[in-house]
Order: structure tokens, then sequence, then C-alpha cells
């Protein structure tokens, strides 16, 4: 087992001899998704990462920070890939479920998708708080998670990630609209996303900070101006001030941050 491989074990708290299977993988997605937070202070901050594997395991496995779609589901890819799994990267496009239209950022989600004895799924660890936590199939089976329900529907323009999250949604939601044929062929397309998120006068990640994780109860979100709270079924939200801003993060990241 290589070092790779070590750390990202230790990083989400997983044995190293415990074997990585499509019938265990939703232990490994529910581990990562509360260990390693979705957050953009790196591109707030402009210390950004190389787009490169040395690069981005340094940030999310070594320094142990978190990431947005493509550094979290690029790493977790190489996991599962390293564990035999038959994996590959797929860009999307997000549904602004404020403006109810797609993105204009265009096809910048990234995401994965696992082949397992003929049938393909998708998997994200990338999507913020919306995480399904579970292998989902193309199929359009609806799979439970603690995180809610989700299901793939498949239209005349692709595939959509539908969810209905728990303690939030009481009807389908669209998540995002991907082509598993149009794979990622390498690193260099996803620098150019990475341009586009870090550039683009409408991406909703270079304007202010965003970080989410799931909890052993629920799932949080934080701004710099207010910390939302889900936890057994109940919603608390609070307004915040610059300092405790900065105490939550440094609580949940570990990292100190500038001001936004």
């Amino acid at each position: 087992m290589n070092d790779f491989q070590l750390k990202f074990r230790k990083r989400i708290g997983i044995s190293d001899s415990e074997e990585i299977r499509f019938d265990n993988l939703g232990k490994v997605l529910k581990q990562t998704a509360m260990s390693i937070p979705f957050e953009n202070l790196c591109i707030l901050e402009n210390n950004l990462c190389e787009i490169t594997s040395e690069g981005l395991i340094e940030k999310i496995i070594t320094r142990q920070e978190g990431g947005v779609c493509y550094e979290l589901n690029y790493i977790l890819c190489l996991f599962l890939l390293e564990n035999g799994f038959d994996a590959y990267l797929v860009r999307g496009v997000v549904f602004d479920q404020v403006n109810k239209k797609w993105s204009a950022t265009g096809k910048t989600h990234v995401a994965i998708i696992i082949k397992h004895k003929e049938e393909e799924y998708i998997v994200d660890t990338g999507f913020g708080g919306n995480l399904p936590l579970m292998p989902v199939p193309l199929s359009g089976t609806i799979i439970k998670s603690d995180n809610g329900e989700f299901k793939v529907e498949k239209t005349s323009e692709g595939y959509i990630l539908q969810m209905k999250l728990s303690n939030k949604d009481n009807k389908w939601e669209v998540g995002y609209l991907f082509d598993p044929s149009k794979v990622i062929e390498g690193l260099d397309e996803i620098y150019d996303i990475h341009k586009v998120i870090i550039q683009h006068p409408e991406s909703p990640f270079n304007k202010k900070p965003l970080i989410t994780r799931l909890t052993t109860t629920g799932r949080f979100v934080l701004t710099n101006t207010s910390y939302t709270e889900w936890s057994n079924g109940d919603v608390t939200k609070r307004d915040i001030d610059e300092i405790t801003f900065k105490e939550i993060v440094k609580q949940y990241i570990g990292t100190q941050t500038k001001n936004y």
C-alpha cells in the first residue's frame, strides 16, 4: 500500500487493513464527507495549489484542507482507482436553485462515474451539502442515505442528478446535468475548469467564503455572515461576525483566514 493510500485512509478514518469494495463504498463516502469539508478559502485568498496530482494531494491530504469539486473528486477518484475500481471523472453543469436556471459557468462541476457489474453509477464528494453518500445508479433507481434520497433521470439533454435532502426538501430538486460519455481526459481539462471557477464573474466561489461539511448528526453551512446547522432533524441559523467566523473556521479546518 503506497503512501497516498495510507494518508487518505488516515485522513478519513478508515483502517489500513480494510478492503474497499463496492458494498462498503457508502462508508468511504460518508467518512470522506465528514472529514474533508467543501470550502473555497484558498480561492478567495489567492493561495492556489498547483493543479497536479502532487499539488492536490499536498492540499487535501498533507495540509488537511478542504476544497471544491474538482479537487475533492479528483483525490477520491485516485483513491478508488488504486483500490481497483473502474472510475473516471466527468463534467456537469449545476442547476442554480435560487435563479432557477443552469449555472452561467457552464460545465464546471466535476463528479465521478464508476462501473460495477456492467452498471454505471455517479459518485460525488464535491457537491457541498448535497452529497448522496452512496453510489447513485444511472438506471433511475432511488438511493436513500442519511442525507436524503437521490436518483438519476435520463433526459434528451443528458443525465440529471435529482435530490430530496433530509429535513429540507419535500419534492425532487435538480442537482446537475452530466454526460457519462464525456470523460475528463487529463489535468489540463481540470485546470481549465479551475480557471473558470476563479475568474468567471458569475462564479459563486470567487466572491465570499462557503464551507460545508457533514457531521455525526447532520451537516452545517458556514459563510462569513451566518452559520446554519442541521442536527437530528432540527435547523438552527445564526448571524455571525468576523471573529466568530474565524473561530469556526479554525475549529473545523484548522487554518487561519484573511478578512472577507
